[in-house]
């Protein structure tokens, strides 16, 4: 079946922040409370979008959600107008005002977990709305990433769109920052690799959250239909996540036959390549590119964020492109580890820097900021066209972006009321550019 992998970016926020929200996440701690610049942020992810799109990959769009979330803080007691409700947030829990504002949506590789048609039992496309139900200000995403998927994929005999798994500990999910699928070809049966960090009710003494359940991947695995024979459940080394780990894809990436993970990567490596082998017996051979901890200490990987890199196949090129951090060229072990990964014979053949330095402050790279959605053409044709990059909406949002962001954002203007009547006239303005419908934010139906 033709096939090909199409990338869904998050669009940032006009919200974006550095709140310091996300325990575990190293880069978040560091520039909690620092000066950040929106418009920025919104300008670099589009650049990214762009260029994907130049060089010949399916590149679609989600967009942001509306924040602050004012019925959060509804639910919590407060009432009033809404500028009453920010400003009593704002002074009597600070804390929540600052979650119902992130921006941590843009981070699109925790939308949703997905699995393509090749791989389910009834043949359509699977996605599974991830319920972040670890952390507040991203466990109030689920309704309206679902309603965004919905959006892209309207087709039902095309694709099937979940709902969150419970919100509960035992069902704890972060979407595809914890899955990878290998495959021959895009379009053929592939093998999917399913990363937890914990047991349900199991809560070892660590330092940081272990966010994804084994418990969660299972669920996610039979709801989508998958062959069970083709599916890998791998557990992440705790020390990993000790280390600022806190998905998957901080330490590990794959794309077609290829695997690319840090040494300290997983809890058992000799056990999860023997099992992704099996997997992946008769479909083809799997191709691990594993990066030691003498050349590239854990931290640094970490910082650098060589792993949450995108890993591609460019049309017309042989081997598979690394998209790359511009900040991996400034940490001197990565900088080395890349040039000598090129020079070999190895599946990967080019490494591409971006920036997109207004994530990265935030903790999260080029691949955090993408959903994979592998699409027969079937399915592209049935995707919603308005939401997939082109010259013509490249250029409509650029304009959005410079004419609705704020150039710059202090922690203190959070409790700014017109930043929320901003956001709204932006977003209005952006269900018409991607032709979501009049009522697909909370505001818009009300």
């Amino acid at each position: 079946m033709a096939a090909m992998e199409a990338n869904y970016d998050g669009l940032v926020g006009l919200t974006h922040n550095y709140g310091g929200l996300s325990a575990g996440n190293l880069a978040s701690a560091h520039n909690v409370g620092q000066i950040s610049r929106p418009r920025e942020g919104a300008l670099q992810g589009l650049s990214k979008m762009k260029r994907l799109y130049d060089a010949g990959l399916v590149q679609g769009i989600l967009p942001p959600h509306e924040r602050p979330f004012l019925p959060l803080l509804h639910e919590a007691g407060f009432a009033g107008s809404d500028a009453q409700i920010i400003e009593n947030a704002a002074r009597h829990a600070p804390a929540l005002l600052q979650a119902v504002s992130s921006s941590a949506f843009m981070w699109a590789a925790n939308a949703a977990t997905i699995s393509p048609s090749a791989d389910t039992s009834d043949g359509r496309l699977h996605a599974s709305t991830a319920n972040l139900v670890t952390m507040l200000h991203r466990s109030i995403e689920g309704p309206q990433t679902e309603r965004s998927l919905h959006a892209a994929f309207p087709d039902d005999n095309h694709f099937c769109i979940h709902a969150p798994l419970p919100m509960q500990e035992s069902f704890g999910d972060e979407g595809a920052a914890n899955h990878v699928r290998l495959c021959a070809d895009h379009g053929d049966p592939g093998v999917e690799i399913f990363v937890h960090g914990r047991l349900a009710g199991f809560a070892p003494g660590l330092k940081f959250p272990a966010r994804q359940t084994l418990q969660a991947n299972q669920a996610l695995a039979r709801r989508h239909g998958l062959n069970m024979d083709r599916v890998v459940f791998a557990a992440q080394a705790q020390s990993t996540i000790e280390a600022g780990a806190f998905h998957n894809d901080v330490v590990c990436v794959g794309a077609k036959t290829c695997l690319f993970f840090h040494e300290y990567a997983f809890a058992d490596t000799t056990q999860t390549l023997e099992a992704i082998r099996r997997a992946a017996d008769r479909l083809f051979e799997p191709q691990f590119v594993q990066v030691n901890q003498d050349e590239v200490p854990l931290r640094d990987a970490i910082t650098s964020y060589l792993f949450n890199s995108m890993l591609v196949e460019i049309p017309g090129e042989e081997r598979l492109v690394l998209i790359a951090p511009a900040e991996c060229r400034k940490t001197p072990s990565v900088a080395q580890y890349c040039d000598k990964l090129v020079a070999g014979n190895g599946p990967i053949g080019r490494v591409e820097f971006v920036d997109v330095r207004q994530s990265m402050r935030n903790g999260g790279g080029p691949a955090c900021l993408r959903l994979r959605v592998v699409l027969s053409d079937a399915e592209r044709a049935a995707a919603n066209p308005d939401m997939l990059m082109s010259e013509t909406l490249y250029a409509k949002l650029t304009d959005w972006v410079r004419r609705h962001y704020r150039e710059q954002l202090a922690p203190a203007d959070l409790v700014d009321p017109s930043l929320l009547a901003e956001g709204r006239r932006a977003l209005d303005e952006l269900t018409t550019i991607l032709s979501l419908g009049s009522d697909f934010y909370p505001f818009q139906r009300a």
